[in-house]
């Protein structure tokens, strides 16, 4: 993103994925559905930035790149059923030689101040995945310390919506749901 054009009190942050957390939550629905893993996904390799204008947070915006090939199952299952989902959610699912890469990009953002260096915000982005692209809203708790910003929050999204096919196993008896339910906890560093 350029920063051509921003006030001076727009001030810029890396995202640290190392001490950041994203992960995807999908349930499994069906006929057998009770046999079935629900399986939790997490994100290892993201990265974005953030441009918070402090004296207007409504004009601040944030670019987020998620690699798909570097989700994987973190549920305690047997090696075996957690190779098989990782290989069938990069193959069948994300596509992930395809499409390497998921986009969130948003610079319209509405905030309200919960307190001293704390807002809840919504963001209103574009979300590119599997080479579709929806506006997708997320809320979010955004706090600032020192030289830290951190947001929490959560958030659903249809695979459909995507042209993705949810997995199916035991001849369709077991899928998974549309919805997933993605959480994350991030911290990104003020630059100077």
């Amino acid at each position: 993103m350029s920063t051509a054009g921003m006030p001076q009190t727009t001030v810029r942050y890396l995202i640290d994925g190392k001490k950041s957390s994203f992960t995807v939550r999908a349930f499994a629905t069906g006929l057998l559905s009770a046999f079935a893993h629900s399986p939790t996904i997490a994100i290892l390799d993201f990265e974005g930035e953030i441009f918070v204008n402090s004296d207007a947070i409504a004009e601040s915006s944030l670019r987020m790149v998620i690699h798909p090939a570097s989700l994987i199952v973190t549920d305690d299952i047997s090696e075996k059923d957690r190779e098989e989902i990782n290989r069938r959610t990069h193959d069948e699912v994300l596509e992930s030689d395809s499409f390497p890469e998921i986009v969130f990009e948003c610079s319209r953002v509405s905030a309200s101040k919960s307190g001293e260096g704390q807002y809840r915000v919504t963001l209103n982005g574009e979300l590119s995945l599997h080479g579709i692209t929806h506006i997708q809203p997320i809320s979010a708790r955004v706090s600032f310390s020192d030289d830290v910003l951190r947001a929490t929050g959560d958030f659903s999204l249809r695979q459909s919506d995507y042209e993705i096919r949810p997995v199916t196993a035991a001849g369709g008896t077991i899928k998974l749901k549309d919805e997933l339910k993605l959480s994350f906890a991030i911290s990104a560093r003020r630059q100077a």
